[in-house]
């Protein structure tokens, strides 16, 4: 299996230099260049079997011969072994037809861990082949940068730097990341929002003579191995639901795409979804994309679901360069024409082919603590704003009724214990991990929205 840049002027790579590379050298995201098709009777027989295992087989059908299937199947199975359910994402019924898939059993309470547990044993396998260390810096609107510093903190040969949005990220979302006491980890508090962090991780990829010498690499899902994780959610629950003799919808939260692409991806390999609600809060560049066919940025906006406080969505790269019969140079145009002037108008073709599958829905600040409201009131059950905004998309959005809607449900409540109180008048009970946070000393530093001081701060880092 190789990979190739969506923006066509890179050489193809290795499942493991994709891994360990991140963003291709020409600016572009990796992208397989052949998709796997698994048969109607090799997602039937995903039925039933431990969730560490299907992981594997998915898994396996993008690395190739790279690691050898014992190896992976033991780092999957490993990987999922400290999530809190069984059933590693559990569905839970909410009404006839509709039901909730938690993501937020792992050892940071959100949908993120699904793909760091994973990544982080998958990093060790490559460097200890490739007797290298790496410096990860991941850029987060909240809990990609928790579930990265739990999965990689203390690991060999791995030094991690979180970047955050100061003051646009919850406090327990914060702690997730700044209470970790292992030497390898470095947190920053970057004087602005999202995209500023996003912006400056391109740039330090972009750079190659930095890249290099401080052997960069990057966990957001920019990585093509976060889109492998996230996919097998998507075969699990449609599974449990009846496919493939019968097609299932989901609805989506999403900020910077990569978990709808996810689910774009797990069509691609034959899983029968009908319909993917890509639903966004009031930062809804995605959402117009998709319903208007116009992408473009505007100012980011603080929101009660700041995970998903984006204006540039990098996995929506991915999903033109497919739906633009992955065409390299057209896309690196497009792109090219996106960062310089704000805008990009897609393609009518281009365009329809992002409807065969998606639809687009936004969710007010009113509309979300609606749904969290009247999720409290129809169950009993707490949850959190950026879940609530997927269950205001899959009200908002048409879809068959008699298709099985899967709403992602992507972190727990208790990192929102402000939100959820404000909307529903009850706090949600903190998990044991929660608890024990709020008693631990923080570390982080604080910088300007300056790629060059973030450049001297992880030269500095690796030179300690």
């Amino acid at each position: 299996m190789k990979y190739r840049s969506t923006r066509g002027a890179a050489a193809s790579v290795g499942f493991l230099d994709m891994l360990l590379g991140g963003l291709a050298p020409d600016g572009g995201l990796y992208a397989p260049e052949t998709w796997p098709a698994l048969t109607a009777d090799e997602i039937a027989g995903f039925a039933g079997r431990p969730y560490g295992e299907v992981a594997a087989d998915i898994f396996g059908r993008f690395v190739g011969d790279e690691i050898a299937p014992d190896a992976l199947r033991t780092m999957c199975e490993a990987a999922y072994a400290n999530f809190s359910h069984p059933a590693t994402t559990p569905l839970r019924q909410l009404a006839p037809g509709r039901h909730l898939l938690e993501l937020f059993h792992g050892p940071t309470l959100a949908f993120k861990d699904v793909a760091m547990q994973i990544l982080a044993r998958l990093y060790e396998h490559a460097l200890a082949r490739r007797g290298r260390s790496l410096t990860i810096v991941c850029a987060t609107s909240g809990d990609t940068g928790g579930a990265a510093v739990e999965a990689f903190r203390g690991r060999a040969n791995i030094r991690i730097v979180a970047l955050f949005p100061e003051g646009r990220i919850s406090e327990v979302q914060r702690r997730f990341m700044t209470t970790a006491p292992d030497d390898n980890v470095r947190n920053v508090a970057v004087a602005g929002d999202f995209d500023d962090c996003q912006a400056i991780l391109k740039t330090l990829f972009q750079d190659e003579a930095f890249a290099r010498s401080v052997d960069l690499s990057a966990v957001n899902s920019i990585n093509f191995a976060r889109i492998i994780a996230q996919s097998v959610y998507y075969f699990t629950a449609a599974v449990a639901l009846g496919a493939p003799a019968r097609a299932v919808s989901f609805a989506t939260p999403t900020g910077n795409f990569g978990d709808a692409y996810a689910g774009w991806v797990a069509k691609r390999m034959g899983l029968p979804i009908e319909r993917i609600i890509t639903a966004t809060n009031s930062n809804d560049i995605v959402a117009r994309a998709i319903e208007t066919g116009r992408y473009a940025r505007g100012a980011a906006v603080a929101t009660q679901s700041p995970a998903m406080d984006i204006q540039v969505a990098s996995n929506f790269e991915r999903l033109y360069f497919e739906c633009a019969g992955r065409d390299g140079d057209e896309t690196r145009r497009a792109f090219q024409r996106f960062e310089q002037a704000g805008a990009l108008d897609i393609p009518s073709p281009v365009h329809d082919a992002m409807r065969d599958l998606l639809r687009g829905a936004s969710a007010s600040e009113a509309e979300t603590a609606a749904a969290m409201l009247a999720s409290w009131n129809a169950t009993g059950d707490l949850v959190d704003p950026h879940t609530a905004v997927a269950l205001t998309g899959a009200d908002k959005a048409a879809v068959d009724p008699a298709t099985p809607l899967v709403v992602l449900s992507t972190a727990h409540p208790a990192k929102f214990p402000e939100a959820v109180n404000a909307a529903t008048g009850h706090l949600p009970a903190p998990p044991d991990v929660v608890r024990r946070l709020a008693d631990l000393p923080e570390r982080f530093d604080r910088l300007a929205a300056d790629a060059s001081a973030v450049k001297a701060y992880v030269r500095e880092f690796v030179g300690a």
